[in-house]
């Protein structure tokens, strides 16, 4: 018995020592094998000859909960982070656009999480298109919808520009991209390094730096502006694509899709703005860290900074994004749109200029015009008052 014994614990030692060398040449081999080199050009103010920069300098990729990223990891697959229930689906009822809206007449419908379909000047353009159920890899890791598409793909009129911001799963989605490059073969335009991702999945796209115009057709072009973000698909080819907001320019007013953004130095919306009137401003709310009075990361803005950016565009009517579709972070399914709504009011905006809008409901976005503001109340917005405090 003592020499099955002792035959057995040998062999568990030889299987222990083994595994352990496996995983030790996955950590030393993996990593370099997954890395990837998406652009090669002259080094400027956002590139070192090896990886695109914030210029600004801000960090963005500290865990929302503080601590290490590897902690960070383990709670949130233990769920052992204190984040509040989410529904596990949200009714969603698809609508079916018009083929076409012509002239200065503008329809904003919002697909979920940063995707929206506008509709204006004969053009059927989309921001960062996803249709799959996972945002992830291969389409299988990742966090799952909670909300179904606003609209079925097979009801999506031809598309003849599509935005993409960078090349995190949930705003670069392959299988979206090769399937409307195979039925439209849209314009894509993206940033640089970005166009060789998206080739993976069977597109073409137009890569270009921040700054570059691009014409879409006489009256309308596309402009690639600064954001502040980051881009991976793998964890170890952080940043060597990157990542941007888009200014469309418009006879009926400019249209901003921020893309996914923090806040930055918070000068790129005043950037923006130096195209033209911003019409319609498309500007994320969620995956934040969100605590009564507080709002923390560096990769994205909550809904006080999407306000301020609003504001700085001299927007006239706002869309709000990247909330309720897919679980991010750390906020309740209803903060986003509560807190937007209440930094909204404090700003002095009338209600309906910046405010949360149903998945999949058509919106008339209204002609240009400066929003009027009353006279602020921020005592509310304050941190540690009574009217955050009482938000999930």
């Amino acid at each position: 018995m003592a020499r099955v014994l002792a035959r057995m614990f040998k062999r568990f030692a030889t299987l222990f020592l083994f595994v352990f060398v496996v995983l030790g040449l996955v950590i030393v081999l993996v990593p370099p094998f997954l890395d990837r080199i998406y652009y090669h050009g002259p080094r400027s103010g956002h590139y070192d000859g090896a990886r695109f920069f914030n210029p600004d300098g801000e960090d963005t990729v500290r865990p929302p909960t503080g601590g290490n990223r590897a902690g960070f990891l383990a709670r949130w697959l233990l769920a052992d982070d204190g984040r509040p229930e989410w529904p596990a689906r949200v009714a969603v009822t698809p609508s079916r656009p018009e083929a076409r809206v012509a002239g200065d007449r503008m329809v904003a419908t919002w697909v979920g999480h940063a995707t929206v379909l506008i509709q204006t000047q004969g053009l059927n353009i989309l921001t960062d298109p996803i249709w799959s159920e996972v945002a992830g890899p291969f389409n299988i890791a990742g966090p799952r919808r909670v909300a179904e598409p606003g609209i079925r793909f097979e009801n999506l009129p031809r598309i003849d520009l599509v935005l993409v911001s960078h090349n995190h799963y949930d705003h670069m989605d392959l299988p979206t991209l090769g399937k409307l490059w195979e039925r439209d073969r849209p314009l894509i335009v993206t940033s640089l390094g970005n166009d060789s991702v998206i080739e993976r999945g069977g597109a073409v796209a137009k890569a270009v730096d921040w700054g570059t115009r691009l014409r879409v057709k006489t009256g309308v072009d596309v402009v690639v502006t600064r954001n502040h973000h980051w881009g991976s698909r793998w964890g170890t080819d952080r940043n060597r694509a990157l990542w941007s907001s888009f200014v469309v320019t418009t006879p009926g007013g400019n249209i901003f899709f921020a893309g996914d953004t923090g806040p930055g130095d918070m000068q790129w919306p005043a950037e923006a703005a130096k195209l033209g009137p911003v019409r319609l401003a498309i500007l994320p709310i969620g995956a934040f860290r969100f605590e009564p009075g507080q709002m923390v990361t560096g990769s994205h803005i909550g809904p006080k900074e999407a306000v301020d950016v609003f504001t700085s565009l001299g927007a006239s009517y706002g869309l709000p994004i990247h909330w309720g579709t897919f679980r991010l972070s750390y906020e309740a399914y209803e903060t986003p749109p509560a807190l937007l709504d209440l930094f909204a009011r404090c700003a002095g905006y009338a209600s309906g200029l910046f405010t949360a809008q149903t998945i999949g409901r058509p919106v008339a976005v209204p002609p240009y015009g400066v929003p009027v503001r009353t006279a602020a109340d921020q005592a509310p917005c304050a941190p540690g008052s009574k009217a955050i405090a009482a938000l999930p």
